[in-house]
């Protein structure tokens, strides 16, 4: 720790950033590992049921507080994007390649900028439009509509991928009058709650190992989003997402240890487009900020 604190604010960020990413690899790998036996439904509930339990001394101090909320309609929108989103992510995340699911799940940077523009009426320039059309041809690439290889789990993926978008704008929205306090409960008790009944119905007896790796996706699940909570918190968003793409990496190196896969021509092609297209988005954005903090005589004001 004492070598740790030496650090500067970036070179912490990264380093937590590593480790949340490394755990948010570790969930999807057991949740295709789950999935070979277990329904989505099934995953998803307990998944929501562990974070809850976790966030549950949190809740219990501020409660009712942390449920109380000016902005109900969108607290419903949000949990109903992220049920969407996660139950396409986690199918994609069975039935493909780790590394294919992964990739096409940044295009969610892409959907945000669309969003931003549609919902907050944000401004958006050429050189960043740009950047998203360029970025969904990298997602053409891997998903090779009308091709022999197209799979329906690659749609469910851009599926996942524009709902989780959407989450991220809307977040921004409710994130003006509700402490994030209540944005996670919201979701973390809604989705459970809605997941609930078709879990039931579908639910199949775990193996003792299952129930680990179901106990175990909760648990990384929940000090992974920590742990990049912490790592905004200490360096520059811009520098930040960029290195998030390391998860590319550990998605390749697990799906090759544990289900020998390796990625194709077309998965590393779009994959690399994809990569490209938003590190340039964030970079973009990363200016533009920079450029209004400055203002036209040096001092700061917020564009919103």
């Amino acid at each position: 720790m004492e070598r740790f604190d030496k650090q500067s604010d970036n070179v912490k960020g990264a380093l937590i950033l590593m480790l949340a990413a490394f755990g948010f690899s570790m969930m999807v790998t057991m949740i295709k590992l789950a999935g070979q036996h277990l329904p989505v439904a099934q995953i998803l509930f307990v998944r929501q049921l562990g974070m809850t339990l976790m966030l549950g001394p949190v809740l219990f101090k501020s409660f009712p507080g942390a449920f109380h909320t000016g902005q109900l309609p969108l607290q419903f929108a949000r949990i109903a994007l992220a049920l969407v989103a996660m139950s396409c992510g986690f199918t994609a995340v069975i039935h493909m390649p780790l590394a294919e699911a992964t990739a096409i799940a940044f295009a969610k940077s892409f959907f945000v900028t669309i969003f931003a523009v549609l919902i907050l009426k944000e401004v958006v320039g050429l050189y960043r439009w740009s950047a998203v059309i360029v970025g969904f041809l990298g997602v053409m690439v891997m998903l090779r509509p009308g091709a022999e290889g197209f799979s329906i789990y690659g749609v469910m993926a851009l599926v996942g991928a524009a709902c989780a978008g959407l989450v991220m704008v809307i977040i921004r929205l409710l994130s003006r009058t509700d402490p994030p306090s209540t944005i996670l409960a919201f979701q973390a008790i809604g989705v459970g709650l809605v997941m609930a009944i078709p879990a039931f119905i579908q639910w199949v007896p775990p193996t003792p190992g299952e129930w680990a790796l179901l106990a175990g996706i909760g648990v990384v699940s929940y000090y992974s989003q920590k742990a990049n909570i912490y790592a905004f918190s200490y360096g520059e968003a811009s520098l930040l997402a960029s290195l998030d793409y390391v998860r590319l990496i550990y998605a390749t190196l697990f799906g090759w240890l544990l289900f020998s896969e390796l990625p194709g021509v077309s998965t590393w092609v779009g994959a690399g487009i994809i990569v490209t297209a938003s590190i340039y988005t964030v970079h973009r954005e990363s200016r533009r900020k920079q450029h209004l903090a400055s203002g036209p005589s040096g001092r700061g004001f917020s564009s919103h």
